[in-house]
């Protein structure tokens, strides 16, 4: 996701690269509260959604098939739309409920591997370790960012690419019916380590200090992109 203000008047509106060190901090401190409070919103839908058995069947049924690709496209329609409305609008309330809408989208989409998860293991063992391995990552990339101000912007294209190359892959394996495999969730982590980097190195070139929810959704967004596919390899270990 890539900042971009042409849709309003942006001339008071002053870049965390050019603020004074006080207000960076504070700039740092409210994206990553604002990050973990989507990590708790996205733990309470969880739990909720898991609570009707309704819903699990419906979200389990739509793992088959075209079915699958059909709920992708459409997580995909909704990430498009929180990004682009947390992005061109400066209202808060706008802002938040774009960001829960997307985080409760991330929940449903959630729901067949966590469940898998927790049935297949009989307890909650392997979330905790996936849990704690992806933030560790995340906080790890995170602070390589932060502490070197270095610009990552190179890796847009790259990322883009390996994103619509990893899409192809989903696409042919649903359709053909084959495992992408052990090797294909490493990559996607490696796509999900640099997805931090950019955003976070957006938070520090391209962000305005007034932007740390679309700040916060960026970087939540790479965080669950990692958790998923983390918790794969931890599956596919087991």
């Amino acid at each position: 996701m890539e900042n971009s203000f042409n849709s309003f008047d942006n001339h008071d509106r002053v870049l965390v690269a050019q603020s004074t060190e006080v207000e960076r901090v504070a700039f740092y401190k409210k994206t990553y509260a604002h990050v973990a409070g989507g990590v708790l919103l996205f733990i309470i839908f969880e739990y909720l959604l898991l609570q009707s058995n309704t819903i699990v069947e419906f979200a389990l049924s739509m793992t088959q098939g075209w079915k699958w690709l059909l709920l992708l496209g459409g997580f995909m329609l909704v990430t498009n739309y929180a990004e682009s409305t947390a992005l061109r609008t400066t209202d808060k309330n706008l802002q938040y409920m774009a960001y829960a809408g997307y985080v409760f989208a991330e929940a449903f989409i959630f729901i067949p591997l966590i469940y898998i998860a927790v049935a297949y293991t009989e307890s909650f063992e392997v979330l905790q370790q996936a849990g704690i391995v992806t933030l560790t990552l995340f906080a790890g990339l995170s602070a390589v960012v932060i502490m070197t101000k270095k610009d990552f912007s190179f890796l847009k294209s790259a990322l883009t690419i390996g994103f619509f190359i990893a899409i192809g892959l989903i696409v042919a394996g649903t359709l053909f019916g084959f495992n992408l495999g052990l090797w294909f969730s490493v990559g996607m982590c490696v796509l999900a380590g640099g997805s931090i980097l950019y955003q976070t190195s957006n938070l520090v070139h391209k962000f305005t200090t007034e932007d740390y929810i679309p700040a916060a959704l960026g970087l939540f967004a790479s965080l669950m992109l990692l958790f998923w596919y983390v918790l794969q390899i931890f599956l596919d270990r087991d």
